[in-house]
């Protein structure tokens, strides 16, 4: 004790800043705020599917879809927009555009970013398919909706969704965390990669091919599954930086 009755810290013991545990106070506050939205958003995915398991569509898809149609709802272009909006889902192209991307990471010697793609976009299109045959439910029928596509496979989640949030939300994280900040063409791949992500769940129920409850299942839980495979990228980037610093040493 001093005389002013405060106790004198030891040279060996270590003093605690109040500035530096600021930061990891801000860390779990955002951890906290991240997890509770995946939790929440998984949960509403889960009701919405198992309401979906026992109802082919609901009433306000039917109103929204007929309000919104190719048939009903011609503004000029907008036909158009929508039918190249949907493009890159389609048929073999998605799984075109994932192996065509990674490669060319690859070749950039960017096999993080290629793994991180694969398992994003890859790991999605797995799980999705499993969700369709689970629920299982059909796709809008032509009585009740004009389909300009008739694909003939299961209904919810949407295909096309899963596939836009799970490839251009990675590629959209990968720009935001690469480019030069502030460059032009940062900002011009960033928008690149969200339109679409935005586009696509409008453009499956203006076409005719999916409920509007179908895209909202699928933006749930795909932001949920981008979410986990970028964690998993940054941790693969960790990695493999610490080890490229390491080897840097012992040279």
């Amino acid at each position: 004790m001093n005389p002013n009755g405060e106790r004198e810290l030891k040279a060996s013991e270590p003093i605690e800043s109040p500035v530096a545990t600021v930061p990891r106070w801000h860390a779990l506050r955002r951890l906290w705020r991240a997890q509770t939205i995946y939790v929440v958003a998984l949960a509403a995915f889960a009701v919405l599917a198992i309401f979906a398991y026992f109802n082919p569509y609901f009433a306000w898809d039917l109103k929204v879809s007929r309000a919104f149609n190719w048939k009903t709802f011609t503004p000029p272009g907008l036909f158009q927009l929508m039918l190249f909006v949907s493009i890159f889902g389609n048929s073999w192209t998605p799984y075109a555009l994932t192996a065509l991307t990674a490669i060319i990471f690859l070749l950039f010697h960017r096999r993080s970013e290629a793994l991180g793609l694969i398992l994003s976009a890859g790991g999605s299109g797995l799980i999705n398919t499993g969700f369709k045959l689970l629920i299982a439910r059909p796709r809008p029928a032509p009585d009740l909706i004009q389909s300009y596509l008739n694909p003939v496979t299961n209904s919810f989640p949407s295909g096309h969704v899963t596939f836009y949030v799970s490839y251009f939300g990675f590629l959209f994280f990968v720009a935001y965390a690469l480019l030069p900040r502030g460059s032009f063409v940062r900002r011009l791949a960033l928008t690149l990669a969200a339109l679409p992500v935005l586009l696509v769940g409008l453009s499956r129920i203006y076409l005719g091919a999916h409920w509007p409850s179908d895209t909202i299942g699928a933006y749930l839980w795909s932001g949920v599954w981008l979410a986990f495979a970028l964690w998993r990228y940054r941790r693969w980037k960790l990695r493999r930086t610490f080890h490229q610093k390491a080897e840097s040493r012992k040279q």
